[in-house]
């Protein structure tokens, strides 16, 4: 085997330029293959990061309280309401599941949250927000507000509330102005901007409003307990299974953001198939490209494959030089393609750093391993037909030729 090796090694290196035209067309297929994989798990990263990197991972909600139920005289069934305001609903008993839902493995952040509707006021400007109630400290558990700032910052001091740009340039709002919050628990509290957002989100910098959580409990008559609890996960593709886990360990309903977002899903699993139709693609080229070039060298070298054959050499020897001549293209023009791949990738940000407007190029996901490997396979896959085909020369008529 180590003789035909060199025969293989001495059949590449008798035409220089042949041999270096063939490793740079793999080389080229490789980097296709190294590129678009990078291009379409970094766009799949970029879409996960702007839709959902933004929300809860898994949240826990509270359920409203079933309205009373009365059986009357004659089957009439009466439900009982309280008129004038909304109660809001609580997750009463969640200090003592909290350090229980931090301690599940891939748990990055908990955020307990009170959650309500009410109407900014000031003056006669009055506008509908959503409150949510935050901790002290947790401001970027969740949605990092501290990174989204444009004035002031993101603390939720007693007394203090954090707007978005969109809903403080419809009340035409400044830092430290006084205004007025009221709940749908009809609670009124006088609080102090301290911090204006921009998340590029209209729902959220048109329509939210962040308090602390003791301002919350004011405000939704909570003295204990929460509406909410959201939770961010290390990985957000394993939200299925941590949400499993941590309904079977609390009993509460963990709902995990792939309900829902089927759509998403959807889309982010045709875009996978398309990139897979394209490197699928790349690889039938290497393969087409090593096949032709190698066809074409059984076709000049009959006469030495015929002495061979003469002097002894079987046809699995002939196979096997044949073959190993188009793994070392494989292998070379792969290792090539790599190389180029990552060298060309470099000076793209990380995916921490993606930025709208900007090619989502990454790195991590080039995929360098594995084009290796299925190119040098395709090259052995490729160079089967002209092997056998050199296998297959009669000694006597090569010779002859």
């Amino acid at each position: 085997m180590l003789y035909a090796l060199k025969i293989a090694a001495r059949y590449l290196t008798a035409n220089m330029a042949q041999t270096a035209l063939l490793v740079v067309g793999v080389a080229v297929g490789v980097f296709i293959f190294i590129f678009m994989s990078a291009l379409i798990g970094g766009l799949a990263q970029f879409i996960l990061a702007r839709t959902v990197g933004d929300i809860a991972h898994i949240t826990i909600e509270a359920e409203p309280d079933d309205p009373a139920i009365l059986i009357a005289p004659q089957g009439h069934v009466l439900v009982v309401t309280q008129r004038g305001r909304t109660r809001t609903a609580s997750l009463a008993e969640a200090a003592t599941w909290l350090s229980l839902i931090e301690g599940v493995p891939g748990v990055k952040a908990v955020s307990p949250q009170i959650t309500g509707a009410g109407f900014l006021t000031r003056g006669a400007q009055v506008a509908q927000v959503s409150v949510t109630g935050i901790e002290p400290g947790r401001e970027a558990a969740i949605l990092d507000l501290p990174g989204y700032m444009l004035e002031g910052r993101a603390r939720l001091g007693s007394g203090l509330i954090v707007l978005g740009r969109e809903l403080a340039e419809d009340l035409d709002l400044s830092l430290n102005q006084p205004l007025r919050l009221q709940s749908s628990e009809g609670v009124t509290a006088l609080l102090t901007l301290s911090g204006i957002f921009e998340t590029g989100n209209g729902a959220i910098d048109g329509a939210r409003a962040f308090v602390s959580l003791s301002s919350a409990r004011t405000l939704f008559a909570m003295p204990q307990g929460v509406s909410r609890i959201e939770i961010k996960l290390f990985d957000l593709n394993a939200a299925g299974t941590t949400a499993a886990r941590i309904r079977s360990l609390t009993g509460l309903d963990a709902v995990p953001w792939t309900d829902g977002a089927e759509q998403l899903m959807e889309a982010l699993a045709a875009q996978a198939q398309t990139g897979y139709f394209l490197k699928t693609f790349a690889l039938i080229t290497i393969v087409i490209g090593v096949a032709s070039a190698l066809l074409l060298s059984t076709y000049r070298r009959r006469p030495e494959i015929g002495i061979m054959r003469a002097m002894g050499a079987g046809r699995g020897f002939v196979v096997f030089v044949f073959v190993a001549q188009g793994a070392l293209v494989g292998l070379m023009g792969g290792v090539m393609g790599a190389a180029s791949g990552y060298l060309a990738l470099l000076p793209f940000p990380p995916r921490e750093a993606f930025e709208p407007g900007t090619l989502p190029m990454d790195i991590t996901q080039g995929s360098y391993g594995l084009a290796i490997t299925l190119t040098v396979i395709g090259a052995i896959l490729a160079s089967i037909l002209p092997a056998r085909s050199a296998a297959r020369v009669d000694p006597v008529t090569a010779i002859g030729q």
